[in-house]
Order: C-alpha cells, then sequence, then structure tokens
C-alpha cells in the first residue's frame, strides 16, 4: 500500500492575513497543518516558522547517516521518532523568535502532523493545539485528536456540565501550542491503517465551521483528494469563510509496486 497526500490552504472571507500554513513531504510520506493562534501578534510569522523548520529538518536531517538534533529513541518507531523532534525544532524555532523579538512575542501556533510507515500500513499522528486529525473509514468519520483548547478540556474533567455553562466558556482559548514555552508535549497516537482510509488534517477554519458531517460527505466522496480539498475549503466559505482554513488529504491505496510505497501529492 501507500498514502497519497493533497493540501490547500485559503484566507477566507473575513481575514486580511493567512495564519495558515501547510506543508506535504512526499518522499517522506509526511504531512502537518499549523495555526498561527488567532488574537496574538505575527501569528503568520509563527505558523511559517514551524512548517519552515519542519521542512528544513526533513530535507536535511531524516536519511540514513544523518546528524539528528537530539538523541534518537531506539525504543520507538522511526516515524515517531520524526514527529517528535521535528515538532520539537519547530518549537525551538517559535519560541526562541517570540522571545527575542518584540513583536513576536505572545506569538504562538498549533501543529497536527502524519507520518505514514514506508507500506503504510501505520500511520503516526501527532499534535499540539486544537487543529484536527480525522479518518475516514467504511463511510464513517472519527476524531483521532482530542483539542487542546479551554472548552475541550473543561468537557473532560466536568462531563456534568450543562450545554449553557459550556456556552459560556470562551471558545478562543488554546491551552498548549508551539511557541509557549522552551518545550512542548505532542500527543501521539499509531494506527494501523486499512485499504481505502482518508486521514484528513485541518485547521479549525474547517472543524470550526463545517460539522463532522458534512466533512465525512465531501471527504468521504470517491473524487481525487485534490478535488475534495479544494470542495472542503469551498465549504468552509460558503459557511461564512470567517476564519482561515487550511486542509490536507492523506488517502491509502493499493500499489502494484513490491518493493514499497511511493508517495505523490
Amino acid at each position: 500500500m501507500r498514502a497519497r497526500l493533497a493540501g490547500r490552504t485559503d484566507v477566507g472571507l473575513v481575514r486580511e492575513r493567512n495564519e495558515d500554513g501547510f506543508i506535504v513531504v512526499p518522499e517522506h510520506r509526511f504531512a502537518a497543518v499549523a495555526d498561527g493562534m488567532g488574537g496574538h501578534m505575527s501569528g503568520d510569522v509563527a505558523s511559517a516558522l514551524a512548517i519552515d523548520a519542519l521542512r528544513e529538518f526533513y530535507q536535511k536531517t531524516v536519511g540514513p547517516d544523518r546528524t539528528w538534533p537530539f538523541p534518537y529513541d531506539a525504543s520507538v518507531s522511526e516515524e515517531e521518532n520524526c514527529l517528535v523532534v521535528g515538532v520539537r525544532l519547530a518549537n525551538h524555532q517559535v519560541f526562541d523568535r517570540a522571545r527575542s523579538c518584540a513583536l513576536d512575542a505572545g506569538m504562538g501556533t498549533t501543529i497536527v502532523a502524519v507520518m505514514f510507515t514506508r507500506d503504510a500500513r501505520r500511520v503516526v499522528v501527532g499534535h499540539v493545539g486544537d487543529s484536527r486529525c480525522y479518518r475516514i473509514r467504511d463511510g464513517a468519520i472519527a476524531q483521532l485528536t482530542s483539542d487542546h483548547s479551554l472548552v475541550s478540556e473543561v468537557t473532560e474533567i466536568a462531563p456534568w456540565l450543562s450545554a449553557e455553562e459550556l456556552q459560556s466558556l470562551p471558545t478562543n482559548v488554546i491551552t498548549r501550542a508551539l511557541g509557549m514555552a522552551p518545550e512542548v508535549a505532542m500527543d501521539r497516537r499509531t494506527l494501523d491503517t486499512e485499504l481505502g482510509d482518508k486521514y484528513l488534517l485541518c485547521s479549525d477554519g474547517l472543524s470550526g465551521m463545517v460539522s463532522d458531517e458534512q466533512i465525512l460527505e465531501i471527504a468521504g466522496a470517491d473524487t481525487p483528494i485534490e478535488s475534495i480539498c479544494a470542495r472542503l475549503v469551498e465549504r468552509a466559505n460558503e459557511a461564512g469563510g470567517t476564519d482561515n482554513t487550511t486542509v490536507v488529504l492523506a488517502v491509502v491505496e493499493a500499489t502494484p509496486d513490491e518493493e514499497g510505497p511511493t508517495v505523490t501529492g
């Protein structure tokens, strides 16, 4: 099997700047979406720094006989090591810039990323913040990440709260993001894949404007993934487009290559 990826980002209908960013690295079966923290200075700078750090890491570090900037953890897979180290580097870039430049003080960014094994039979999902990863399988959609947001975490620790009480909480408070501290804790999980799976990474410009059911209707269609990405962004704009919207879609498909999968995107 192999994983094929595509992505799209759009400023939306209200914002003047696009504070989102994404990266697809086909040769390493890797992709990520970053969302600069809304309401903070230089959110676009933060997301761009994070994406650039990941791009440089995969270009210059990942592969045989390369020198890693942090110790390699032999107890976990290569893909897990890549996600942990890449996000750690991205966090350092954002934190150092925010600390050294007064104009960028307080900036931050979310990140959600996936990396598939060479045979695409497993995928590692990592995230910090409220950008999400969904899986579409057998006509159903499942959210694979838990938002690092005030609303989500209060819901977890106080499930008895009423809908009215939850609605009174501010919806834009992120409890974890790149750039907030010298080190960052990334949630990650490794999952078995199945032929036909689709993995959707998105900023909250999509998840905040389009319901899971609508996402499933669009992303579950048997159409090219590039067209699906375009339609998801279009649907978010149809719903108001009040935020930037970024999506990356990966599909697990069959390949005749017995030596291992390739990724195109």
